[in-house]
């Protein structure tokens, strides 16, 4: 089986997007499947080829053009690219199936291309091209680029051979665009479980070095965008703040927030107990994990939120991490209350500090939590397991073209 992945981006760009397309990647090399991965010209423009962590990764050139100053042709000029880019690798590479990762962006092209030359084309949908705008502020729900996204979208969805996505809030959107659920397979995010290290000891060097020697820790690592309601953390921390002087907020990561956070920092007066530590290489985090005792993962509810699973709740499992989150869609199809970790209502900065404050005061429960959240990780979550049900979806994928040749015939 050889399989073209499709991407938006890569390694080295470090978001969930690009560890989840290296774990697929690296277990289904395992399976002795053969891959290529190619992205498109919108994060990563290039002529050649670049290996990050053991995976080579074929860039697409995007030539210099005018059009980029007239709205939406630019996208035009990009899936242009990214089609004879890809069309050049089915010549050398031969694929047997065509495998798309979203944004719609990078469906058409592939589109375009296996039509023509009868491979069979899957659409991975992560995200949902006109939420994600909306979420990041860049567009207007019901406005002309949401309901364009929206339509090609749609459009992909109902021409691709077979469609996959990360979790259950996603499946339900995508059939009730009138999508034959037949074709719709769940492949879940996961980890690598053997990678985190279950209850593992603080780096007390690095403990010395942020001054949180004797200190309860409270913590995010990510990146800082809105959604991720970083900060109804900082205002649920300074209420925690005054009642408890040796506890700690520690923010991991960066991102269009960060002015932001640190101001509301300020403003709270809590600059020598709020510690940011900026964006930290991705094989350094564990060590940052290690120094929390209270993972928060308090997003905010939007449409995004709601139907997107995210990896960190996962990660913090895998590692026996205590963590509070808050009861958007998204973490309530992975978390459960009380068990897993703990929830409380999105937006709610009081119930935020009910919850932590409760998990603080339950340390002996910590072990029980703990225990319970890796057995699901290595019973349900690992990336071994999901990657496996690529099988069927390729083999569906086939039959369909050739199904579409008899007919033709």
């Amino acid at each position: 089986m050889r399989i073209l992945h499709v991407l938006d981006h890569s390694l080295p760009l470090q978001s969930g997007y690009t560890f989840r397309t290296a774990a697929i990647v690296r277990e289904q090399r395992a399976l002795g499947w053969e891959t290529l991965q190619l992205t498109t010209p919108r994060q990563q423009a290039g002529d050649g080829v670049e290996e990050c962590s053991g995976i080579k990764f074929h860039r697409t050139p995007l030539p210099r053009s005018g059009v980029d100053r007239v709205p939406g042709l630019s996208y035009v000029r990009e899936m242009a690219a990214t089609a004879r880019r890809i069309d050049a690798l089915c010549a050398t590479f031969r694929p047997d199936v065509l495998h798309a990762h979203s944004p719609v962006l990078d469906a058409l092209p592939a589109l375009r291309v296996g039509r023509r030359r009868g491979i069979p084309v899957v659409y991975e949908l992560r995200a949902l091209w006109e939420d994600a705008a909306v979420d990041h502020g860049t567009t207007a729900e019901g406005g002309a680029r949401y309901v364009a996204s929206r339509a090609a979208e749609t459009f992909a969805l109902r021409r691709v051979d077979r469609i996959t996505t990360i979790c259950e809030g996603l499946r339900r959107d995508i059939v009730a665009r009138g999508i034959d659920e037949a074709r719709i397979t769940v492949i879940p995010n996961g980890v690598d479980a053997t990678s985190f290290r279950f209850g593992a000891l603080p780096d007390e060097a690095l403990r010395r070095k942020l001054a949180l020697g004797g200190c309860t820790v409270i913590g995010f690592a990510g990146s800082f965008y809105a959604y991720e309601g970083l900060d109804l953390l900082v205002d649920a921390f300074a209420r925690l703040a005054a009642a408890r002087p040796s506890l700690r907020l520690l923010l991991v990561g960066g991102g269009p927030q960060e002015a932001i956070l640190r101001a509301q920092v300020a403003a709270h007066g809590l600059e020598d107990r709020v510690i940011f530590t900026g964006r930290v290489p991705h094989g350094e985090v564990q060590r940052y994990y290690d120094l929390i005792d209270v993972l928060a993962y308090p997003r905010h509810r939007m449409r995004l939120t709601e139907l997107v699973t995210p990896l960190k709740p996962l990660e913090a499992m895998a590692q026996g991490r205590m963590f509070v989150a808050s009861d958007v869609g998204g973490h309530r199809e992975l978390v459960r209350d009380g068990e897993t970790g703990y929830l409380f209502a999105a937006g709610d900065v009081g119930a935020l500090v009910q919850i932590l404050e409760r998990v603080l005061a339950e340390r002996a429960e910590w072990p029980r939590i703990a225990r319970t959240a890796r057995a699901f990780i290595e019973s349900e979550r690992t990336w071994q397991r999901s990657v496996r049900r690529y099988a069927d979806v390729y083999a569906a994928a086939l039959r369909r073209v050739a199904e579409r040749g008899a007919v033709a015939v």
